[in-house]
């Protein structure tokens, strides 16, 4: 015969699915809720690993910066000093240069010309002196135009005088002395 259950299974199968069902989501949010947790670790380590690289690389460009720095310090030396090391060549390229403008000196200098002073600025050079005639002032000059070290000469004073009762040519002659540092030399 068949049996039949007049208990009310259906209730008790209900409550069973609700049992179930509650369990199952119970156990879902606490998988959603460790599966949260377990990304929210992932980047919170991942933030601070990236955080730990910016710190150091913040730190190595700091240091760089200071090499960097002090490079620059060592290049406005080096440039300091080669510039004095061009000064001292160019010094040491005109050094024959005063003796060939005393030479010249000598040189270009007529009879009946006395030179009371000779001034040099840089490569310009003023004769004064005295003369016996202007004619001899006049030598003078073309002594300094055919000078291999002196050119350009100019007069700036020529005026006769009389001293004890002989006359002369009181003058100032200014000339360009010739260097033997060209402007090759000069600019390298």
């Amino acid at each position: 015969m068949p049996s039949i259950n007049l208990l009310p299974w259906r209730e008790e199968l209900r409550k069973q699915r609700q049992t179930n069902f509650g369990i199952a989501a119970v156990a879902s949010l606490a998988l959603a809720a460790l599966v949260g947790v377990g990304f929210n670790m992932y980047w919170d380590h991942r933030i601070e690993s990236q955080k730990a690289r910016n710190a150091r690389l913040e730190q190595e460009i700091s240091h760089l910066d200071s090499q960097i720095e002090e490079i620059a310090a060592l290049e406005h030396k080096k440039d300091r000093l080669l510039a004095r090391m061009e000064i001292i060549e160019q010094l040491q390229r005109s050094r024959p240069d005063s003796v060939h403008l005393f030479d010249q000196i000598v040189r270009v200098q007529p009879d009946g010309v006395f030179f009371e002073d000779v001034n040099q600025d840089g490569r310009r050079v003023e004769f004064g002196g005295t003369a016996e005639s202007s004619t001899r002032v006049s030598a003078l000059m073309r002594n300094i135009e055919a000078s291999p070290w002196l050119e350009d000469p100019g007069l700036n004073v020529v005026e006769a005088t009389e001293d004890d009762g002989v006359r002369r040519s009181r003058f100032k002659v200014v000339a360009r002395q010739i260097s033997n540092v060209t402007e090759e030399d000069s600019a390298q």
